[in-house]
């Protein structure tokens, strides 16, 4: 399965940078929220991809879920597709955007791939671990590295939002005395914790859940954590929440490495 989904990502990365070649055109969402065609054409790919190699998993994708085409998820078995994470950043020509395929399996994400088209980097998770891949120019994986999160030490590095930065960020920052961080588009964040280029990305505000599993994903398999702010694991796959829509995540901390943080605490 991982190998399907490195396939589409590379499939959909391709389509991607022929729009962000020829210049993109952007509209609005109903939640104006922005959307070019190269989200549009990149789901296109993936989802046919995925679809055929497997018929029977249900796929939420973005952009369908957007247009309020969304299987039903009971079953605890199905696909989260965010094909352009990053769209801000692709808009205004910064290489920090992502395509995003995991599979989620009784509310956890057990299997991701995080493909950044422009960087011609792309990253894997799944029960065997963690790899970070190079791409060439041919959209082919040129190699692949082995990646973990590294032991925590002090002073912490944070990641954190480069578009949807907020000051209960800040304020976590310097709640845990932390002076060093980088401003990062996409999913990437959480793939800079998993390489061990970063101890900590504290994300507070809405995000949905086609935002983060595949990074997610390739984050627990690198063997980081991702908890909402009382500590308890974030999961995936809530539907029917009283207090927001379908899919929507409330704020966490992805941590590399949380045990040494807690023993050291």
């Amino acid at each position: 399965m991982i190998g399907i989904f490195e396939e589409a990502a590379l499939a959909a990365g391709s389509a991607i940078l022929e729009v962000f070649d020829a210049g993109p055109t952007v509209s609005l969402k109903a939640d104006c929220s922005p959307v070019t065609e190269a989200d549009e054409r990149a789901e296109a790919v993936i989802v046919n991809i995925i679809s055929e190699a497997f018929p029977d998993i249900p796929i939420v994708a973005e952009e369908a879920a957007a247009a309020g085409r969304v299987p039903e998820t009971s079953g605890g078995r199905f696909i989260l597709i965010d094909p352009l994470d990053g769209t801000k950043e692709f808009i205004g020509r910064n290489p920090e955007f992502t395509v995003n395929i995991a599979l989620i399996e009784d509310g956890a994400p057990v299997l991701g791939v995080v493909y950044a088209p422009a960087k011609g980097i792309a990253y894997s998770g799944c029960a065997q671990g963690a790899e970070k891949l190079l791409v060439g120019a041919d959209f082919k994986i040129a190699g692949r590295e082995r990646i973990q999160v590294r032991p925590c030490a002090a002073p912490l590095v944070a990641v954190s939002s480069r578009s949807h930065n907020s000051q209960e960020t800040e304020q976590f920052l310097v709640d845990n005395g932390i002076t060093e961080h980088r401003s990062v588009g996409s999913s990437l964040k959480f793939c800079m914790v998993a390489e061990g280029q970063a101890d900590v990305y504290p994300r507070f505000g809405r995000t949905m859940e086609w935002d983060t599993a595949a990074g997610d994903a390739v984050l627990r398999a690198a063997g980081g954590t991702t908890v909402k702010v009382d500590g308890e694991p974030l999961t995936y796959g809530k539907t029917k929440q009283p207090s927001d829509s379908d899919f929507a995540n409330p704020s966490f901390i992805v941590w590399g490495n949380l045990d040494d943080r807690k023993h050291q605490a």
